[in-house]
């Protein structure tokens, strides 16, 4: 009987083996796709961001980064508003840039003067 048990030991062994494999692809697959949609909301909160800097008159100063900040920002905003609204998907998208424009606006420092003026020219 020790031949037996010995036996299902080493087959218990290689399946708590298999699950563990398949429970760290599981996990592996999961941290890697939610990887891949923060890469898409960046990429998608970029351009939200400079379709809403393109909407505000003036420049914005504000760098790249903090424009797909923001943009990411305005389209989730967007988004959740849409839904809460049962909004189509063209009315999210519209919104999300509304929000974003609004953001840049706001945190963007539009309308800022700056201070450093050129010297006026004396004759």
């Amino acid at each position: 009987m020790s031949a037996r048990g010995g036996k299902n030991s080493g087959v218990l062994a290689v399946l708590i083996i298999a699950l563990a494999v398949i429970v760290l692809i599981a996990i592996g697959a999961a941290v890697v796709g939610f990887a891949i949609q923060l890469l898409w909301w960046a990429l998608i909160g970029l351009a939200i961001g400079a379709l809403a800097r393109l909407v505000l008159p003036g420049t914005q100063a504000i760098g790249l980064l903090r424009t797909a900040l923001i943009g990411a920002a305005g389209a989730l905003l967007g988004g959740i508003l849409a839904d809460a609204l049962d909004a189509g998907d063209f009315l999210k998208f519209v919104m999300a840039i509304l929000i974003a424009a609004i953001l840049v606006l706001l945190l963007g420092g539009a309308g800022k003067k700056s201070r450093s003026r050129a010297p006026a020219r004396v004759r």
